[in-house]
């Protein structure tokens, strides 16, 4: 079985859905899971969805722009009397169904519920699309296989009863399924947090020992920096899933964190490669003795920089970074660099649900504080350390952090 995973960029509009039926047609499509991810910018806009369904907005009136989006969409690409646009209706109506119905206050439930629906639309008009076209495929709903618990907007994958259903299904066949969903032990919809949709690939991967996983993208593979961020970046062929997994910790977009650890459990080849030139070899990612140790630089925006010490000067001790560790998790912050010395902790954090401020406040209560929102998280890899210099230049530096052969420095 080979894992083929497509973005949002690679189905954002018709065009691209027939584009990959030409990957596929250059590829092979026989034994393949395909994992598709919401078209374009689907999941913002459910997002606002969300934001106006709690804020007692016009969330109807957006919703039926995203409906209109996706039926302009597959005029482009099926006649007018296809079944699909009969699909499309269902899945609206039962979107605004539940937002009718719902007593929940439970904001990130509600946001399962609701974002889900662009995964389950696109892969939807991408399994007719390709049937059409001759590449024979069953839609799955992935609901059905990948099950987790109940913490909605980030839930934890039930890998044994996991790979229990996925086993099950028949080998000599395709499937087409969603990213970034699951369903709990009640059948509510869950997501795996954002850019899930890499690791639902993975988790396919893993169940069904493929022989191999390739993500699509809008890029030629793994680059030793963003190239909308970096000027002469260079592709990276071959590197080693520890190489990977240092790099998609400390920031790399290309690649989704939780990703690479399934995939080298069991020594899976994964491939990034891109959907505009499926015909280059793109970055292969495994155990490999190729790596290439080539400086990289990574570059992470919307950061927060927060100073803690304690109020009579005593030493940071185990319990004190306990509790502040605590609070992290509960709020679901993550730590992207961390310091310390004797009387204080410093701490660069990502806040991917807008917990900060209440975070900051509980921990004021114990602590001296000092918070700097919007600062930079800026590293380089593998670089040669006697060589400095050149990445200080015109930077406000607020923290830095030297070791082996990584730089890392908060700038604002």
């Amino acid at each position: 079985m080979k894992v083929f995973k497509f973005g949002g960029a690679s189905v954002k509009d018709a065009e691209s859905v027939k584009n990959v039926a030409l990957v596929l047609e250059s590829q092979g499509f026989e034994h393949c899971i395909l994992i598709v991810s919401a078209m374009g910018k689907t999941t913002n806009a459910l997002e606002k969805v969300v934001a106006l369904y709690f804020q007692k907005g016009n969330y109807k009136q957006e919703i039926d722009i995203i409906k209109q989006n996706h039926i302009d969409i597959a005029k482009g690409i099926f006649c007018d009397q296809h079944s699909v646009f009969q699909e499309i209706a269902l899945f609206f109506d039962d979107l605004e169904a539940f937002l009718r119905r719902n007593k929940s206050p439970n904001y990130s439930f509600v946001y399962d519920q609701v974002v889900s629906s662009g995964e389950l639309i696109s892969s939807k008009i991408l399994s007719e699309y390709l049937n059409e076209k001759g590449f024979t495929n069953q839609w799955l709903d992935v609901r059905d296989f990948i099950k987790t618990d109940d913490t909605y907007q980030e839930a934890e994958v039930n890998w044994q009863q996991t790979e229990e259903l996925i086993r099950a299904l028949p080998e000599n066949a395709s499937y087409v399924t969603q990213g970034f969903i699951g369903s709990d032990s009640n059948n509510f919809t869950t997501t795996l947090g954002r850019e899930g949709s890499d690791y639902t690939a993975a988790v396919f991967a893993y169940c069904t020992d493929a022989e191999a996983m390739t993500i699509w993208k809008d890029v030629p593979g793994v680059m030793t920096g963003d190239p909308r961020k970096f000027e002469n970046v260079s592709l990276l062929s071959n590197i080693s899933y520890e190489e990977a997994i240092e790099m998609a910790y400390y920031g790399a977009s290309v690649i989704h964190p939780k990703t690479l650890q399934p995939l080298q459990q069991k020594n899976i080849p994964f491939f990034v490669k891109s959907f505009l030139k499926p015909e280059e070899k793109g970055t292969k990612i495994s155990l490999t003795a190729k790596n290439e140790l080539t400086e990289s630089y990574i570059l992470k925006n919307k950061q927060t920089l927060i100073r803690i010490a304690t109020r009579d000067f005593s030493f940071i001790a185990e319990d004190h970074i306990s509790h502040i560790f605590q609070l992290l998790n509960q709020s679901k912050i993550r730590v992207s660099l961390m310091q310390n010395s004797a009387i204080s902790l410093a701490l660069c954090l990502e806040d991917p649900f807008g917990n900060i401020d209440v975070f900051h406040a509980e921990l004021s209560r114990d602590f001296h504080t000092e918070l700097v929102k919007d600062v930079s998280l800026f590293t380089v890899r593998n670089t040669d350390l006697k060589d400095l210099h050149k990445f200080y230049k015109n930077k406000k530096v607020l923290l830095e952090q030297i070791s082996r052969n990584t730089l890392q420095m908060v700038t604002q």
